[in-house]
């Protein structure tokens, strides 16, 4: 070959090999998906949706008249204060990975780095996902909606009792050192606690509802019962709020479950299916139980089961076939009844609205049976080949969030109890919390 003939081929690669690096880097790119990320902007709004007005409504129509402004304030605010602790620190705790490693416990395996504090490094081109297909900007929100709705689970816990400034201070700390780290441990992937244990939870049956269910039962026995709690009457002032607020619940919560995904595909469609289904049939299963046992169906029975069959087939709703769904939802109807009526009377706590008997225990239930039916043999999607080790790999999830949660969540409240008192007074519990902390009432006839 001539020295021409090597200088011209020399001269075509140096104008041909920067096009094939650009393309390679081209291909190599990330590219933004337009329908996963138009699914995971309405799930977002879907699960916003389930705590302002959905929540808000479910709640505020089972306490008295007197307090109905009291427990929407309540939810309004927390949505307002976890969005901004969710920005500044939130999100790192749960899902910076920073320090982590498959196998190795450390700190950073209970709880992550400050390296997204104040989302630094967060612009509109950052993307997320299985694949990196949407931008990292809805992913913050959507697990934001999250983190919202579980504390806000616990006011129903100790509805009417509360001051609501111990309430900002409680659920402020509770996020942060609570509800983050549990995320971080089951959600942040690799060198997480439990997901290194291999911990299944979809949607957030240990992360939201055992978590909140936990700490409420906690709350409403370090406060206390209310004033002449059982024997005076504290029927549900409007049902009808209830049952709106269950439905927004019902509608809202296809973002929460097939929103987990994190992508518009098979696995959203199938979680969208089985919580239907599971929903449908806890709701069957507390209003039968309650027919047979107290002689009539309730409308807040079937509002309480649908609420149960939701909260149940969320860790499940990934891995589970439809027949394990209506297991689930079944199982959740009946036991949930019990457990918020029979086992609430004679243990004798006070848990105002029912949070730990519906979403605490639903939660444990959802989370064990998960374990179950997320086997191929029946009817899953899961990767369970051995049921009796994925159960149990189950209630040591179950067995450390109950436990982390009631020890932390109790001295939480007894430190704020010392501090600054957590409770009303009798006298702006007989007035009500609506007049008595906000000065308005929620009727002016």
């Amino acid at each position: 070959m001539t020295l021409r003939k090597i200088a011209g081929l020399g001269a075509l690669l140096s104008l041909v090999m920067p096009g094939l690096v650009m393309a390679a880097d081209e291909v190599a790119a990330p590219v933004l998906n337009s329908g996963d990320t138009a699914w995971m902007m309405t799930s977002t709004a879907l699960v916003l949706f389930m705590t302002i007005p959905g929540l808000a409504l479910f709640y505020g129509g089972m306490v008295r008249s007197k307090n109905i402004l009291s427990v929407m304030m309540q939810c309004f605010a927390i949505t307002g204060l976890i969005s901004i602790l969710w920005v500044i620190y939130g999100y790192s705790i749960a899902f910076d990975t920073t320090g982590m490693e498959q196998g190795v416990v450390n700190f950073n395996s209970f709880f992550g780095g400050m390296g997204k504090a104040f989302l630094a490094g967060v612009t509109p081109s950052s993307l997320t996902g299985p694949a990196a297909l949407f931008p990292e900007a809805v992913f913050i929100t959507f697990q934001m909606t999250f983190a919202i709705i579980t504390p806000a689970l616990i006011v129903g816990a100790f509805a009417e009792r509360m001051k609501f400034s111990a309430m900002l201070i409680f659920m402020g700390i509770w996020f942060t050192l609570v509800y983050a780290p549990i995320a971080h441990m089951v959600w942040s992937g690799n060198g997480g606690l439990m997901w290194d244990w291999g911990v299944l939870d979809f949607a957030g049956g240990t992360v939201v509802h055992i978590n909140a269910g936990v700490a409420g039962l906690i709350a409403c026995l370090v406060l206390g019962k209310r004033k002449g709690f059982p024997t005076t009457p504290m029927a549900p002032h409007n049902l009808g709020y209830t049952l709106m607020g269950a439905a927004m619940l019902w509608v809202g919560w296809f973002g929460f479950n097939a929103g987990s995904a994190a992508a518009a595909n098979g696995t959203a469609g199938m979680a969208m299916l089985v919580t239907q289904i599971a929903t449908a049939a806890a709701a069957l299963g507390w209003m039968f139980a309650e027919w047979i046992t107290h002689g009539k169906p309730s409308a807040l029975g079937i509002a309480s089961g649908v609420v149960a069959g939701l909260v149940a087939i969320t860790p499940a709703a990934g891995t589970v076939g439809p027949m394990g769904a209506l297991v689930i939802g079944l199982a959740a109807g009946v036991v949930c009844f019990f457990c918020a009526t029979t086992l609430k009377r004679k243990l004798g706590y006070d848990d105002s609205l029912d949070a730990f008997g519906v979403h605490g225990i639903g939660g444990i239930l959802g989370a064990i049976l998960t374990g179950v039916f997320a086997a191929p043999a029946l009817g899953g999607f899961g990767t369970v080949t051995d049921i009796g080790a994925q159960v149990w790999i189950q209630c040591k999830g179950v067995g450390f969030t109950v436990i982390y949660t009631a020890i932390v969540t109790f001295i939480i409240l007894k430190v704020l109890d010392a501090v600054m008192g957590l409770r009303i007074t009798e006298e702006e519990e007989a007035v009500g919390i609506d007049l008595a902390l906000h000065n308005e009432r929620g009727y002016n006839l």
